[in-house]
């Protein structure tokens, strides 16, 4: 399988020509839902849900397949069965490729704003599997071998991202959710997370923003 950065919280997944598309926000590459057989939404949140822009590929190709959360699946009204309400607990199939649904929540942020619902996606099969948690720290419950790692956000800091990596211990560890840092902002969490992780089985890296990377 191989594994595209799309900016901020967007992934491609590409394994035997299936296009998998996970979380094309406000902040991701225009080009991310080019060619997608599949699209995975955690939550409603602009940076990981951008309305339009999905809509318009799904108008475009009545091919193209959506799973998401009830709340984002609400806000696509007209697209019919080509959208799935998953939550924690669910499994599919997207051309042979296996997806569990885990999760419930967003993390919290402050106690006076509500919150949202939240499911991560984990891709492909016990060897190989890819986790996207979206806006939280959930841990599946089977091992997961490549970790998506929100970096950054209004909901967490740097400790508990190191916490959560040595949690679930995958076998690499690659940053995504950093839209809202800068340069050295991203340089000191990449430093932080590395020093974080070294004595653990864990390698962790950051894919710039339309690099790909091959997953063994």
């Amino acid at each position: 399988m191989r594994l595209i950065r799309c900016g901020h919280a967007c992934i491609r997944l590409e394994r035997d020509g299936v296009v998998i598309v996970i979380d094309p926000g406000v902040y991701s590459d225009p080009r991310a839902l080019d060619g997608a057989d599949a699209v995975l939404v955690t939550h409603e949140h602009v940076d990981h849900f951008a309305e339009p822009v999905l809509r318009a590929a799904a108008e475009a190709d009545p091919a193209l397949r959506i799973w998401a959360d009830r709340s984002v699946a609400d806000r696509l009204g007209g697209l019919g069965g080509r959208v799935t309400v998953v939550g924690d607990g669910d499994t599919f199939d997207i051309e042979g490729i296996g997806v569990e649904v885990h999760g419930e929540l967003h993390a919290p942020t402050h106690p006076d704003l509500p919150r949202v619902t939240n499911v991560g996606f984990l891709v492909g099969n016990t060897d190989g599997a890819v986790f996207h948690p979206g806006d939280a720290f959930t841990v599946p419950t089977r091992p997961v071998d490549t970790l998506l790692v929100p970096v950054h956000g209004p909901w967490s800091k740097t400790g508990e991202v190191i916490d959560y990596v040595r949690e679930i211990k995958p076998r690499r560890a690659l940053s995504i959710h950093d839209g809202g840092l800068s340069e050295s902002g991203n340089a000191l969490v990449d430093g932080l997370l590395g020093v974080g992780v070294r004595d653990s089985a864990t390698a962790y890296a950051r894919v710039a923003a339309g690099a790909g990377i091959e997953l063994a």
